[in-house]
C-alpha cells in the first residue's frame, strides 16, 4: 500500500502548479484590465492619435498684411525671394549631424560654412545670434538672397542636398519709401518660438510652426490683425508615406493691412534734420567738459495737436530693419546689441527718458498758479537764488528784474521757479511736513499733465519717465539706502556727499530737491512722447489725446474697414484763460525769447508757431537739447543727448520741419506746391474693388529738397530780435549760444538747468 495519490503528484508538486495557475490569472488580469484601459477607457484618444500617425498636414503660410502710411505708400509689404532652407530634422538623421551637406551648401552660396552652421543651431540662454530661435521642426532659412542658379543646383541635385529645399516664398519688405526708415516705429519679425505655440494654443489665435510674428513696433502691436490664418491641407498617408486620400482643407485667409497717420514724406525729412543736427553738434567744441559734443542719441515727434495721431517718430542712432528678414547675421546682431552699438533698437521717442530741463516750466507755471500766484504778476528774476549755503545761478546771471510768469517762460528765467517752489515747500512744512496731505501743487501738477505714466500710445515698450514725488523718494530711499549709507561721505566727493545726504535723508522732500524740480532737473524724467501729448493739449486747448500711429485696419478684401478714431483721455489742469496767456508767452519765446534767434523770418503772421527751449544737466554727462514747440496743427517736440542747448541743437532742425510742412520758403514766403502737409489728413487712401489700396509715387528726396530751402536761410542769415540772441551763420551754428560757456555753480543736492 502507498502514500502516493492516484495521480502520481507529490503536495511539492501540486502546490508549484496551484502557484503557477495563480500567476496565470493575475497576469491575464491585468493584461485585460490594461486592454479595458486602452480600449475602453481611453479608446477614443488613442483612436484619434492613431489616426493622426497616418495623416500629413501641408502648411500654406498666410501673406502678412502691409503696413501702409497715411496715404497708402507701403512701409512694410511682402515680396517673391528664393529662399534657401534646412530641415534640422532631417540634418540630425545623418551620421554627422549634416555638417557635410552644410558645408557643401555654403559652397553653393558663397557663404561661411562657420555661419550656416550657426544658423541651424538652436537659441538658448547660452547661444549667441546667429541661431534659431523658431521650433526646430520647421524649416530654417539659410538665406532669401539665393539666385535662379544657385536655386536649379540644389534642386536638380537634391540627393547631394539631403534635408535642404530651394522655394519661392513671400518675404517680408520693408521698402524705406522716399528714404524714409522708420525702423524702430515698424519693428521686425522672427519664428515663432514653441513656448509661444503653447501658450497661444487655447487663444482665438494660436499659431503654426511655420508662422513669422512680430517682436517689436507696430508688427508686434498689430501681429494677430496682420498675420494672417496659415491654410493646413490635410492627407491621408500609408505607413510607407505614400498619399492615399484627402482628409480636409483650410485654405490660407492672408492678413489685414494696418494704414497709420505717418506721412512717409515727412518722416523722411524728421529723420534726415534728425541726423543733420546731431552731425551738426558734434562739430560744437563744448567749453564746459573741453571737448566737441558727443550729441549720441536723439528722437523727433510730429503729432497732429487736434488728435494725438502721430505723423513722423524718428529715433537716432537707427537701423535698417530688413537685416531681420531671413535670419540676422553674427555681425549684424552685434551691431543692433553689443556694448558700443548704443543700442539702436531702442525707440527713443517713447523709451528714451531724461530730465525735461526748461520744457517743464509749463507745468510748473500751471501748478504755481493754481496754488494761487498771479499770472501777470511780478517775481523777482534775479542772477541767482541763495538757499543756505548753496546758490543757484540763473543762466550766466542774467538779471531781469520783475517779470510775470509769461515773461518767465520767454526768457526762461529759472529764479522765478526757483523761489516759487521754494515759497511752496516752505508752506508746506519744509523737509518735516505739518500733519496732514502737504499740498504739493508742483507734484500734483505734474501727474494731472500725465506725466509719470505711459501716454497709451500703440507701440510696445512704452517707459514711464518719472515724477520724484514724496511717494517716490520713500521708495527709493528704502530700495537702495544700504548702498548710501555704506559709500556716502560728509566731506567726500560729489557723489559720495550726495550718497551721504541720501542716507540720512533720501526719503525726505529737500529744499533742493523742490527748487530743482520746478525747472525740470533732479529726479525728474519723461519721454518725446509725452512732451508731445502735452505741448499738443496746450496748442488744441487743453485736450490730452492718447497718441496713436494706427489708423484703420483694412481687410484683404477691402470689404471691412475698422477706423482707429482719436481717444482723449483728459484735460490739462488749468482755466482757459491760463493756457490762453501760457500760448501768447510761448509764442514770445519764438519771436523774441530763447529760440528767437532761430526762428528769424518766420511767417507768424500766417502760421504762428510756439516753442519752449530747455537744456537739461546730466551728471557726468554733456547737456541734453529739448525744444518742444507746436502750431495750431501739429506738436514737434525733438531732443538730443549730449548735444548743447535746446535752441543751439534743436532749432535749426525744428524750423525746417516746419517748413516742409507747411511750404515756408527761405524768405519767408509760402509756397503751397511745396508743402507736404499743410493741414493734417483726415481721409484714408481709396480703397479699390479688389481690395489693393491707391498709394502715390514718392519720387525723389523730401528732406534733400528742403535742405536747399535751409541752406537759402543760413546765406541770407538771421536777423537778432531781442536780448540773449546769436544770429545765424553759414556754417553750423554753435550749440552752446552765450548760456552754456561755463560751469555753473550747483548745490549738491540736486541738478539744474538752462534756458
Amino acid at each position: 500500500m502507498t502514500n502516493i495519490p492516484e495521480t502520481g503528484r507529490t503536495p511539492r508538486v501540486q502546490t508549484r502548479l496551484i502557484v503557477i495557475q495563480i500567476l496565470v490569472l493575475s497576469l491575464l488580469g491585468t493584461l485585460g484590465g490594461r486592454l479595458w484601459y486602452l480600449q475602453i477607457r481611453n479608446g477614443a484618444e488613442y483612436q484619434k492619435e492613431a489616426s493622426g500617425n497616418h495623416v500629413q498636414q501641408v502648411v500654406q503660410p498666410a501673406v502678412r498684411g502691409s503696413i501702409l502710411d497715411a496715404r497708402g505708400v507701403p512701409l512694410a509689404d511682402n515680396e517673391t525671394r528664393l529662399v534657401v532652407s534646412a530641415s534640422r530634422t532631417d540634418l540630425l538623421k545623418q551620421k554627422d549631424d549634416g555638417k557635410a551637406v552644410l558645408t557643401k551648401l555654403a559652397g553653393v552660396l558663397g557663404l561661411d560654412p562657420e555661419e550656416v552652421r550657426q544658423k541651424v543651431r538652436l537659441c538658448d540662454a547660452k547661444t549667441p545670434q546667429p541661431c534659431w530661435n523658431g521650433s526646430p521642426y520647421q524649416p530654417i532659412p539659410i538665406t532669401d538672397e539665393a539666385t535662379p542658379r544657385q536655386a536649379l543646383q540644389i534642386r536638380e541635385r537634391a540627393e547631394d542636398f539631403p534635408g535642404i529645399t530651394a522655394e519661392p516664398e513671400a518675404v517680408r519688405r520693408y521698402a524705406a519709401p522716399g528714404k524714409s526708415n522708420a525702423a524702430q516705429v515698424l519693428g521686425y519679425l522672427s519664428p515663432v518660438t514653441d513656448d509661444e505655440i503653447q501658450q497661444a494654443k487655447n487663444t482665438d489665435s494660436p499659431f503654426l510652426r511655420s508662422d513669422m510674428v512680430g517682436r517689436s513696433g507696430l508688427e508686434r502691436q498689430y501681429d494677430k490683425e496682420l498675420r494672417g490664418k496659415a491654410g493646413v491641407t490635410r492627407y491621408e498617408v500609408d505607413n510607407l508615406g505614400r498619399v492615399i486620400g484627402k482628409a480636409k482643407s483650410d485654405a490660407a485667409e492672408p492678413g489685414s493691412n494696418l494704414v497709420t497717420s505717418i506721412d512717409a514724406r515727412v518722416q523722411r525729412v524728421a529723420e534726415y534734420e534728425l541726423d543733420k543736427a546731431m552731425k551738426a553738434a558734434r562739430q560744437q567744441f563744448d567749453k564746459i567738459t573741453g571737448e566737441n559734443y558727443k550729441a549720441d542719441s536723439g528722437a523727433v515727434v510730429v503729432m497732429e495737436a487736434k488728435t494725438g495721431r502721430i505723423v513722423a517718430m524718428a529715433s537716432a542712432p537707427t537701423y535698417d530693419p530688413n537685416v531681420w528678414v531671413g535670419g540676422i547675421s553674427a555681425k549684424d546682431y552685434k551691431a543692433l546689441t553689443g556694448k558700443d552699438s548704443d543700442y539702436p533698437l531702442l525707440n527713443r521717442a517713447i523709451q528714451g527718458q531724461s530730465a525735461p530741463g526748461s520744457t517743464f516750466k509749463v507745468v510748473s507755471t500751471a501748478a504755481a498758479v493754481e496754488a494761487g500766484y498771479d499770472f501777470n504778476g511780478n517775481y523777482p528774476c534775479t542772477s541767482s537764488y541763495s538757499v543756505g549755503g548753496q546758490v543757484f545761478k540763473n543762466f550766466e546771471g542774467e538779471n531781469f528784474g520783475p517779470i510775470s510768469l509769461g515773461r518767465a517762460l520767454e526768457v526762461s528765467c529759472d529764479t522765478v521757479f526757483y523761489g516759487l517752489a521754494d515759497n511752496e515747500w516752505k508752506k508746506d512744512g519744509g523737509i518735516n511736513p505739518k500733519k496732514g496731505q502737504p499740498k504739493d501743487y508742483f507734484f500734483r501738477a505734474a501727474h494731472q499733465f500725465g506725466l509719470g505714466k505711459e501716454t497709451g500710445v500703440d507701440l510696445p515698450g512704452e517707459v514711464t519717465g518719472r515724477v520724484p514725488d514724496r511717494r517716490w523718494k520713500q521708495s527709493y530711499w528704502e530700495a537702495n539706502k544700504d548702498a548710501w549709507c555704506k559709500t556716502g561721505k560728509k566731506n567726500g566727493s560729489y557723489v559720495e556727499k550726495i550718497a551721504y545726504e541720501n542716507c540720512l535723508e533720501g526719503n525726505k522732500m529737500r529744499e533742493g530737491d523742490a527748487i530743482n524740480y520746478s525747472i525740470g532737473q533732479g529726479d525728474t524724467l519723461v519721454t518725446p512722447i509725452q512732451e508731445a501729448v502735452i505741448y499738443g493739449a496746450i496748442s488744441n486747448g487743453g485736450t490730452m489725446y492718447t497718441p496713436t500711429i494706427g489708423k484703420a485696419i483694412v481687410s484683404a478684401d477691402g470689404k471691412h474697414v475698422t477706423e482707429i478714431k482719436p481717444k482723449p483721455h483728459g484735460r490739462l489742469p488749468v482755466t482757459q484763460a491760463t493756457r490762453n496767456m501760457m500760448d501768447e508767452a510761448l509764442a514770445g519765446v519764438a519771436t523774441r525769447g530763447t529760440a528767437a534767434w532761430k526762428f528769424a523770418g518766420w511767417p507768424q503772421d500766417k502760421i504762428p508757431l510756439h516753442a519752449k527751449t530747455g537744456t537739461a544737466e546730466v551728471y557726468g554727462k554733456q547737456t541734453t537739447s529739448w525744444l518742444a514747440t507746436y502750431t495750431k496743427d501739429y506738436s514737434v517736440i525733438m531732443t538730443i543727448a549730449q548735444a548743447g542747448t535746446g535752441s543751439g541743437a534743436s532749432g535749426e532742425a525744428v524750423r525746417n520741419i516746419y517748413s516742409s510742412l507747411y511750404g515756408v520758403q527761405a524768405d519767408g514766403s509760402i509756397d503751397n506746391k511745396k508743402a507736404l502737409l499743410p493741414t493734417p489728413l483726415k481721409s484714408l487712401p481709396k480703397i479699390q474693388a479688389d481690395g489693393s489700396i491707391s498709394a502715390p509715387k514718392i519720387t525723389g528726396d523730401p528732406a534733400k529738397d528742403q535742405e536747399k530751402v535751409a541752406q537759402q536761410v543760413n546765406q541770407q542769415g538771421d536777423t537778432s530780435q531781442g536780448g540773449n540772441q546769436t544770429p545765424a551763420a553759414t556754417t553750423p551754428t554753435p550749440t552752446t549760444g552765450n548760456r552754456n560757456t561755463r560751469r555753473r555753480r550747483r548745490g549738491t543736492r540736486g541738478r539744474r538747468t538752462t534756458a
